[in-house]
């Protein structure tokens, strides 16, 4: 596969990963995503048992490591020796699956509460929607409006298709949960399901709760803002099945705006274009070289597929899809790419600059884990 930018890029992107990698040794930008109560088994050189207490950044960046220096190359390895044992020691082994007690229903159209459902459970629909949502107020009815308008209608053109959409109020400050009740209320609460989330995990951790109580055969995560046309379904859904025969049932179709990335770049500023250029090079140096949109919201798995990866999913934040896609291709699941509509819509909760700078440590952080082996490949069933 060829670089996905040009040479002058590539070298501009490189100087900005270098700065990357000195950001996250000295400064306190880094965001330990709540494990810094994480205990660590290792013994340095000077002899020092942090297993015996919580670890200590600033103890850490300060002892000295056993390299024989013998050129300039050892200010190098000190910094990426030091990068590694942070990543390694601040990581949770397995992502936290707890659910609170009030993620444990969800509320019917009648107002009354209703225990949510398991992924573990054989499914008893053909098409779970996942959409996650935090302060959507605004955006969340035209998507909604488009969505059941095409299942409604794909449902009357065939009686045995079935679905739900599942929206997840990730903790939002605004009226999200009100307005998706109405929803619920208007189609029932089998075709709509409202899950309220105490507090805000995160993209990727709202979609994962969102899968966790999915009772379809295939998953669709769908973004709030109704970016994608709806009906682009069945591009991806196409997808899937050219990838038929699916080993284990797994199989990954992901929405892709990378053929609208010319039309991108000229309505872009030369800044957001140079840090769009630079995340995605990250992405293909580090961790998925065969995907050229990961962040497209706008993803089919299959069931098991689900399962498999998020269950082992870790990054919660913008950065999910990339680790997503990672696990998938270390499980060797089937990942198809299909162009599909899209608009940009006003009201991102991305902030351009901070966000992909927190994006690009948790790539980094994705690949070095995993590859220290703070982060092992393995599936675990929701508490």
């Amino acid at each position: 596969m060829a670089l996905p930018l040009s040479l002058p890029g590539a070298a501009v992107v490189l100087a900005g990963l270098a700065a990357l990698l000195l950001v996250l040794v000295t400064s306190s930008v880094i965001d330990f995503g709540g494990s810094a109560g994480t205990r660590v088994n290792a013994r340095l050189c000077g002899g020092d048992d942090l297993g015996k207490g919580q670890w200590d950044l600033d103890h850490v960046l300060e002892t000295p490591v056993c390299f024989a220096a013998e050129n300039s190359n050892q200010s190098m390895m000190l910094t990426v020796a030091r990068v590694m044992m942070i990543a390694h020691v601040t990581a949770v082994k397995m992502p936290t699956l707890h659910r609170h007690e009030e993620e444990k229903f969800f509320i019917n159209a009648e107002g009354l509460k209703e225990a949510v459902p398991s992924i573990h459970d054989p499914p008893t629909k053909e098409l779970s929607v996942v959409v996650p949502s935090y302060n959507e107020e605004d955006r969340l009815p035209l998507m909604m409006d488009e969505a059941l308008d095409y299942l409604e209608k794909r449902q009357k053109r065939d009686p045995s298709f079935t679905y739900e959409v599942i929206v997840v109020d990730d903790g939002s400050k605004d009226q999200t949960t009100q307005v998706a009740m109405k929803y619920c209320k208007k189609f029932g609460s089998d075709k709509v399901r409202v899950l309220s989330l105490v507090k805000n995990r995160g993209k990727g951790g709202a979609v994962r709760m969102g899968v966790f109580i999915s009772r379809g055969k295939k998953i669709l995560m769908a973004d709030a803002d109704g970016a994608t046309k709806f009906a682009d379904i069945e591009k991806v859904e196409e997808g899937l099945e050219n990838l038929q025969p699916w080993p284990n049932q797994m199989a990954i179709s992901c929405g892709s705006r990378a053929h609208l990335e010319k039309d991108s770049i000229a309505k872009r500023s030369y800044f957001r274009t140079l840090l769009m250029y630079g995340f995605h090079f990250l992405v293909w140096f580090l961790c998925v070289k065969e995907i050229r949109d990961t962040q497209c919201g706008f993803k089919l798995l299959t069931r098991e597929a689900a399962l498999w990866t998020f269950s082992t999913l870790h990054i919660e934040r913008w950065a999910f899809d990339v680790e997503l896609l990672y696990i998938a291709q270390c499980f060797r699941i089937p990942i198809a790419e299909v162009a599909v509509n899209w608009t940009e819509i006003e009201g991102s909760k991305l902030v351009p600059f901070w966000s992909w700078l927190q994006m690009g440590r948790d790539l980094l952080f994705i690949r070095l884990r995993y590859m220290t082996g703070a982060w092992q490949l393995e599936t675990r069933k929701c508490n």
